[in-house]
């Protein structure tokens, strides 16, 4: 009778380690393993009893480990490498595609004025070549975007502390999504970037016309940019090559916008485009909430140029 009493006590308290070990077990499931654990007390032997208690132990070890295959660190995921098409008699194509989305350069970037968040890369890329087939200097003010034209210089100001550099687009990216330009380790430390590592910014294209300034160890042509919050706004949404193509998409947006025209451009090299625009607008924040619009209803390659 006391071997009895004692190996009950025995299981009982072994029971309830065990509960305590893993919590997912139920309180139901205890207490049933409970009761057939006074069962099979009254039928078997002690060393039963023992293997019962033994068999038990494993059970739940092997049910421990299969949740704790689930509970994956995010960070044990690599990213997936981005590789941009390879380049014709050095240059890249007039399109190009990155993890299934394709992207169309500019052919020029006057006028243009964008808003949302950038970021900056550094020591990992410097000395490797860029999109350009430069290679690449951290400490110089450059920076990657994904559809300015190479060369393009544009004003960067970060939003929270009103700083600003002028930087030199070398190189694509990012292809992060909401992130619209990655700032070399230079420009993002000018506009106190590096610390945060991301932040609203506003991008203002420069001119590219007689005159010139230094910036750091880089001279570049511009002329002084006028205050781009004022003045008159559109909002390119696509611009095409096929003419049709434009018209297409001016017949979607139509049902929308009662503001809606198709420009035509032509490069110095002969090239044409047929550029979609929507809306006019004085006010820089009325047009930028009109392109957060644009961009849920799925144009995510809309931007502001300033008229």
């Amino acid at each position: 009778m006391k071997k009895f009493t004692l190996l009950s006590n025995l299981l009982n308290s072994q029971l309830y380690f065990l509960v305590l070990s893993n919590k997912d077990l139920s309180a139901i499931a205890l207490a049933q393993a409970r009761r057939a654990g006074t069962l099979y007390l009254k039928k078997k032997s002690v060393n039963d009893i023992v293997g019962f208690i033994f068999f038990l132990l494993i059970i739940v070890s092997i049910f421990g480990c299969a949740v704790g295959k689930k509970q994956i660190r995010v960070s044990s995921y690599k990213k997936p490498a981005i590789v941009l098409p390879k380049r014709v008699d050095g240059r890249l194509p007039k399109s190009y595609s990155v993890n299934g989305v394709a992207y169309y350069p500019l052919l020029s970037g006057e006028g243009f004025v964008q808003e949302g968040m950038a970021s900056w890369y550094g020591k990992k890329f410097h000395g490797k070549k860029t999109s350009t087939g430069e290679i690449y200097n951290m400490y110089k003010k450059t920076a990657a975007h994904k559809t300015l034209p190479f060369g393009t210089y544009v004003k960067v100001e970060n939003l929270s502390n009103l700083r600003e550099v002028v930087v030199r687009i070398n190189d694509r990216g990012p292809f992060v999504k909401d992130r619209i330009i990655d700032l070399s380790y230079g420009a993002g430390r000018q506009i106190g970037l590096v610390g945060p590592g991301v932040a609203r910014v506003r991008l203002v294209a420069l001119s590219r016309k007689i005159g010139r300034i230094k910036s750091g160890n880089d001279y570049m042509p511009l002329v002084e940019a006028k205050d781009f919050r004022k003045g008159e706004f559109t909002i390119q949404v696509g611009a095409f090559e096929n003419k049709d193509n434009a018209r297409r998409l001016v017949e979607r947006l139509r049902v929308i916008f009662s503001h809606v025209t198709i420009t035509t451009y032509v490069s110095p090299k002969g090239e044409t485009l047929y550029r979609v625009r929507v809306s006019l607008s004085k006010d820089l924040t009325r047009a930028n909430e009109m392109v957060d619009k644009l961009k849920y209803l799925g144009f995510s390659e809309t931007f502001i140029v300033a008229l």
